[in-house]
């Protein structure tokens, strides 16, 4: 299996009277294995190798991180791996795709009503009789496994009051649940709309793992208290969905890279710091207290959305 250090690195952003802001540098965890990909990935490539299979399969978009983790991850571990990609095959020859396929990744294209159906089980048959026996990863490593290899990203820090990471499924936001302390409170920015549906995901799998307990996920109504005191997912900072242009973001992001030498990508990361700023300025944190932002990485998919709005952004 595939060893990799993992690097929790953790970079000072804003220090004043009245907060402490850091950033968690999971984006310099690896390479290839960019910020949380890893530790989504890890016990499942564990569990596949004590499972005895010899191949990986998983879903994700053309610029999809975790399509490029999974093929890096694989090929490294000893295994082969495939990958269900939702698009035309064209999109072969991006960097993404390429490298994946470089790394031995077999792709396999659907077009997107198909690729809707890939949590179905009957679907889920169809590729067993076309690709042989395989162990199933999740789209974006979203499972239990994912979720309890994402514990041990937090661990390690629990001096910090606040925790705000940015969400897609909410594997990480639930891993990072069952890691953290009492005291501390995560935030989980949607980068997708639609209101508290991952705020039921994810109580859910919290559910799941810890057997029944209090789950204290809250939604946006987090927000309308004066301070943020519980954890909670809010989608207030989604702007027009997942990997949407939003001329507001473009410039944050260009502003803020700009101010701290910090590079984010254009789906996650950059809503996420968008938002953690504009609670800062509306005061949500309690006085005196720290936060940790986590960047997750992704910074090989803004080929992708350079690509797609590539006219929007020359303006």
């Amino acid at each position: 299996m595939i060893l990799i250090a993992e690097r929790l690195i953790t970079q000072q952003l804003i220090t004043n009277e009245a907060s402490r802001i850091d950033v968690l540098r999971l984006d310099l965890v690896h390479p290839h294995v960019s910020g949380n990909k890893w530790f989504k990935l890890k016990l499942n490539l564990k569990e596949a190798i004590q499972q005895g299979k010899t191949t990986l399969l998983t879903f994700g978009g053309a610029y999809s991180n975790h399509i490029a983790a999974t093929a890096f991850a694989a090929e490294k571990s000893g295994l082969k791996s495939i990958g269900v990609i939702r698009g035309e095959v064209q999109n072969a020859a991006n960097s993404t795709l390429s490298k994946a396929n470089e790394l031995g990744m077999q792709l396999h294209f659907v077009d997107r009503e198909i690729y809707k159906r890939k949590d179905d089980l009957n679907f889920l048959d169809t590729l067993n009789e076309k690709f042989g026996d395989f162990y199933l990863v999740p789209e974006g490593g979203n499972n239990m496994l994912g979720a309890a290899g994402c514990k041990g990203m937090i661990e390690p820090f629990p001096e910090y009051d606040y925790l705000l990471c940015a969400c897609g499924t909410g594997t990480t936001f639930a891993g990072m649940m069952l890691g953290k302390q009492k005291h501390q409170v995560l935030i989980g920015i949607n980068v997708l709309k639609g209101e508290n549906q991952l705020v039921l995901e994810a109580n859910q799998m919290l559910r799941n793992m810890r057997q029944g307990g209090e789950v204290e996920v809250m939604g946006n109504e987090a927000l309308d208290n004066e301070l943020l005191e519980h954890s909670c997912i809010t989608d207030r900072y989604a702007f027009s969905g997942y990997a949407g242009f939003d001329q507001a973001l473009i410039d944050f992001k260009a502003q803020f890279e700009k101010e701290h030498q910090l590079p984010l990508d254009y789906v996650y990361t950059t809503k996420l710091f968008y938002a953690a700023f504009d609670l800062l300025g509306k005061k949500k944190f309690k006085k005196n207290t720290s936060v940790l932002i986590v960047h997750s990485g992704g910074l090989q998919g803004n080929a992708g959305f350079e690509k797609r709005y590539h006219h929007k952004l020359r303006r």
